[in-house]
């Protein structure tokens, strides 16, 4: 399951273990193709929790982490940023980049 994060529980939510961060807003294309993605990724994967911020909503956030372009998703390692990936990408693709930075 990917959960919501806002600026109020985003460091508390990935301080420990790993975390995938889908920074994303409504009106993206290629965010909404992504959704899908990661919900099933998230229910494939254990001991990775997964979430999403909406750029719009939380423009803080998204200024802390220089998000230019979304879809941006972030692997963070006990509240530390390991990589960030911007853009589309397939299934398998993404599965390889959360594995080689958790």
């Amino acid at each position: 399951m990917v959960n919501k994060l806002s600026q109020n529980d985003f460091s508390s939510a990935i301080a420990n273990g790993v975390s995938v961060v889908d920074f994303n807003a409504t009106w993206c294309g290629p965010c909404k193709m992504l959704g899908p993605i990661l919900e099933e990724v998230s229910n494939e994967m254990d001991g990775v929790n997964f979430y999403a911020v909406d750029v719009d909503e939380n423009p803080d956030l998204a200024k802390e982490y220089k998000i230019m372009s979304i879809p941006a998703v972030g692997v963070f390692k006990d509240g530390n940023l390991q990589e960030m990936n911007v853009g589309l990408v397939p299934k398998d693709a993404l599965v390889s980049f959360i594995n080689n930075n958790k």
